[in-house]
């Protein structure tokens, strides 16, 4: 029989993954149009309202404010630093570009968060709530990004809004992978002195787990942002605006120069936010320690 099945080239019977996936699709595209719409319409005013909030002033103030920004967040040297990279990415002639990226980064990672960080502190709380995100987030992380342009396409058309949906699926597995590590390495001790003294399972969160897991949560937002610019570069194949746009443009046209420049703008725009998120981290780190100092003198 074994010989047989084998003559055969008997084979696992196909599975219609795919076909179940595109009816499901297609049952959300008749049935919830109207979501879709409304989140197109509330996506598209954000990105555009914050677009043209950066771009209307003059290069040289946004120049000055974001390195009075680096400059309180981190270190003067830093703000130097960002004063000359931006003021470099002017005189590439692609800073209006990278605003309208920001913008778009900007976006996705504030609704990228406010998703992200109630999930972790669902799965930190919850063991049956943890085995059920944690596959998720596994599948959500492992799952190539372009897959998650063309049900985005599919439901929103070409433009911002899929590019910035599909940001968001992107970059939401650090951010609960990160908030769970942090709240569940608070030390139990500090979490049952608050129980001790007959504080409610809410305050702990809020006075006890939360603070004292804010580094991770932040290294959590670092990485959201960070997928979040790298997922709007690619959704620029699909027509989204910005750097990502005018790089997959250079590319498709064989413009070397050009390409290079509009890199070199994500790499500026990449450094800048990488340092300014990390920093409050690393800020909040040197609080602690700080005042873990003094309390041991």
């Amino acid at each position: 029989m074994r010989e047989v099945l084998l003559a055969d080239g008997w084979q696992v019977p196909r599975i219609p993954l795919g076909d179940w996936f595109a009816t499901a699709v297609d049952w959300l595209n008749n049935n919830v149009g109207p979501l879709f719409d409304a989140i197109d319409k509330i996506i598209n005013g954000a990105v555009n309202g914050l677009t043209t909030a950066l771009q209307w002033p003059p290069s040289w103030v946004m120049f000055i404010l974001f390195a009075l920004l680096a400059w309180a967040l981190r270190s003067w040297k830093f703000g130097v630093v960002s004063l000359i990279g931006f003021a470099v990415a002017d005189g590439l002639r692609v800073f209006d570009d990278a605003m309208l990226t920001l913008a778009q980064v900007l976006v996705a990672g504030v609704i990228a968060t406010v998703i992200a960080v109630p999930l972790g502190i669902l799965a930190a709380r919850s063991n049956a709530a943890s085995r059920v995100i944690k596959p998720v987030m596994d599948f959500m992380q492992t799952l190539p990004a372009f897959v998650y342009l063309i049900p985005a396409i599919f439901f929103f058309s070409i433009g911002v809004v899929p590019g910035v949906v599909a940001t968001v699926v992107f970059s939401l597995p650090p951010g609960v992978r990160l908030t769970e590590l942090g709240i569940r390495q608070v030390d139990k001790e500090m979490v049952e002195a608050g129980e001790s003294f007959g504080a409610a399972p809410r305050k702990i969160l809020t006075g006890i787990q939360i603070p004292l897991a804010l580094p991770s949560i932040m290294a959590g937002i670092n990485q959201i942002i960070m997928l979040s610019l790298s997922m709007v570069v690619i959704a620029g194949m699909v027509g989204g605006p910005g750097l990502g746009g005018k790089v997959f443009e250079s590319v498709t046209r064989l413009q070397l120069g050009a390409g290079f420049e509009y890199g070199v703008g994500v790499v500026i725009l990449a450094i800048y936010l990488d340092r300014i998120t990390s920093s409050f981290s690393g800020r909040r780190t040197r609080r602690r320690t700080s005042r873990r100092a003094t309390a041991s003198v």
